[in-house]
């Protein structure tokens, strides 16, 4: 095959894994419990009369599911294609596929696809959901096809992203900052072109160019889930934004890949490594040399290291690689986005509540995905370099390592910390808030930090696989994010009484649960976790709802309390039985 024998094994092997069968079911299922939701809110709020009522509802989660099934996509796409090759190199085992007679092609196609074998066969296993959706009437087979085919080339172009950049960079966070700042800068591209496009309307009103549309996966599957009504890109040679999209998204899907044929070898083993062990080799010769000529001399070029020496590595080393500086400019000049989004909404007089969280939304989302992401990397970082099994036979203490991981992470990340507090205060500042609610949202956003900063420690302890690691973190986060902002659209789009929907949301709080637990505890269980995984879904539905009615402190109150008990129940046992979840117990003291 010319995909080569990496893709076949996965091929094969794939079918022979119960989760393989069981993360499909859950996902089709989730899908469906979602319309069971929207469909149990349409009859409570009004009288279903004829056909055409069904119609508007089938049109209405159609074009609630198309957008959250590609936010998925993107997302896990972009996450399996990185972290399946991140989790090569951190083994070294990268270096055993370059040396086999394997062909730079078949190697990083056959790594792409198989990480991808997943998403396409979640696609597929909701396709025949999205078809019922088109018996209720209001869809047609035109706008099914148009949304999946836009998902799946979007769901390309994000894997091949994340695999090209895993292949170039050489740690862990580095390469999951990057795939998620590139998507963030391509859907502030289209964000940008749609700008354009409406100065351009503005200027020529019989001309209304789609170019955000044909760009932006987002503005995409928006416009591909809606009623072809002649609208066009404004570009010769494509008829509806769709195709327009397709076509973009698979010239980055061939540039990101033919890059990386040619370069695989070229960026493998890594120039930095090579640099780095070669400079390693040359110091430790010279402190030997020197050792040998003056003893004294030689302990004096010792560095001092701080009580905690842990923070100290992290905060005085360059633990996570020169590149990083890279990773918080490409930050900054998305955050700098930001704030001209949150000026241009403030200067059009009193924006709406809705203007100004598309502004902070975006940033705030990056910045509690990288902080996490940074935090579960590194914990398995240092177990798959072998440097935590010599950690684990130190007389280092479990509060030294725990709080020294979480303040280095501070550290590094410090300004995706900083920045939206900041933006936040510029609100306050413009006059769009009271200093009573930039408490409370200050509040509340420092501690979701916190919150996602113990949960990638949390998740690097109790999982041995750094894969699973990973997706489980960023999974947890993502799916929390994800799960906001889905029930908002419902509640807006079938409103009615806030206190009657709790009944219809209740699946998907129960499902929520258990999903959080089995995330969260079923490696280390606790009975804190487990109330913790129980009260999340319930009190964050309370939260979402209060913020609807206006009741910022109510919010306040919710949040702090719920997520300040979920971050005590995983910090606790990581301090208190860190020797039992890492193994430094010995069989005598189980």
């Amino acid at each position: 095959m010319f995909i080569g024998p990496v893709f076949t094994q996965e091929l094969v092997t794939s079918p022979r894994r119960l989760r393989f069968y069981a993360a499909r079911a859950v996902y089709v299922a989730a899908l469906l419990a979602l319309v069971a939701t929207a469909w149990l809110l349409l009859t409570g709020t009004q009288d279903v009369r004829n056909v055409g009522d069904m119609a508007r509802f089938g049109a209405t989660v159609f074009q609630l599911l198309a957008p959250l099934q590609l936010a998925l996509a993107l997302f896990f796409s972009a996450l399996l294609a990185a972290s399946a090759v991140a989790q090569e190199k951190d083994r070294r085992t990268l270096v055993l596929l370059l040396m086999t007679r394997l062909s730079n092609s078949e190697l990083v196609l056959g790594k792409l696809f198989s990480s991808l074998l997943q998403v396409f066969v979640f696609l597929a296993a909701a396709l025949p959901l999205f078809l019922l959706l088109g018996l209720l009437g209001g869809v047609s087979l035109e706008q099914i096809g148009r949304v999946f085919a836009v998902t799946a080339a979007a769901a390309l172009a994000a894997g091949s992203l994340g695999s090209t950049l895993a292949l170039w960079r050489e740690k862990t966070f580095q390469t999951l900052a990057l795939v998620f700042l590139a998507l963030m800068f391509w859907l502030a591209a289209g964000e940008l072109l749609t700008a354009a496009a409406d100065w351009a309307h503005r200027a020529h009103p019989a001309w209304t160019p789609l170019w955000g549309a044909g760009i932006s996966p987002w503005r995409a599957v928006l416009a591909a889930a809606r009623p072809s009504l002649g609208q066009g890109t404004g570009l010769p040679g494509f008829g509806s934004p769709a195709n327009l999209f397709i076509a973009v998204a698979g010239a980055i899907a061939v540039a990101a890949n033919g890059v990386a044929i040619l370069s695989v070898r070229v960026w493998n083993p890594s120039r930095e490594f090579q640099r780095q062990t070669a400079e390693d080799e040359d110091v430790f010769a010279q402190d030997a040399v020197a050792a040998i000529r003056s003893p004294h001399a030689a302990a004096q070029k010792t560095r001092p290291v701080w009580d905690n020496p842990i923070l100290w590595r992290e905060v005085r080393t360059w633990a996570y690689g020169r590149k990083v500086l890279v990773v918080r400019l490409a930050y900054l000049a998305l955050a700098a986005l930001s704030a001209w989004a949150l000026h241009a909404a403030m200067a059009e007089g009193s924006p709406a509540r809705g203007q100004l969280m598309l502004g902070l939304a975006p940033i705030v989302v990056l910045s509690l995905i990288l902080l996490n992401a940074l935090a579960v990397t590194s914990i398995t970082t240092e177990r798959d370099l072998g440097a935590l099994d010599l950690l684990l036979v130190t007389d280092l203490a479990a509060p030294e390592f725990i709080f020294g991981k979480l303040g280095g992470v501070y550290y590094v990340a410090k300004e995706m910390v900083l920045v939206p507090l900041a933006l936040c205060v510029y609100l306050w500042l413009a006059g769009a808030t009271t200093l009573e609610n930039l408490i409370y949202l200050a509040g509340a956003l420092a501690l979701l930090q916190l919150f996602v900063a113990v949960l990638g420690i949390h998740s690097g302890l109790n999982y041995v696989n750094s894969r699973h690691a990973v997706a489980v973190s960023l999974g947890t986060v993502f799916f929390l994010l994800v799960g906001i902002a889905t029930c908002m659209r419902i509640m807006i789009s079938f409103s009615g009484s806030f206190e009657w929907q709790l009944t219809p949301f209740l699946v998907f709080m129960v499902g929520g649960g258990i999903s959080m637990f089995v995330a969260l505890g079923v490696r280390n269980p606790s009975a804190a976790i487990g109330w913790a995984s129980l009260a999340c879904p319930l009190f964050t539905f309370v939260a979402i709802t209060s913020f609807l009615q206006g009741q910022t402190l109510g919010v306040f109150l919710v949040v702090v309390g719920t997520y300040a008990f979920t971050t005590a129940a995983m910090l606790i046992p990581a301090v208190y039985e860190f020797d039992v979840a890492t193994g430094r117990t010995t069989a005598a003291e189980e």
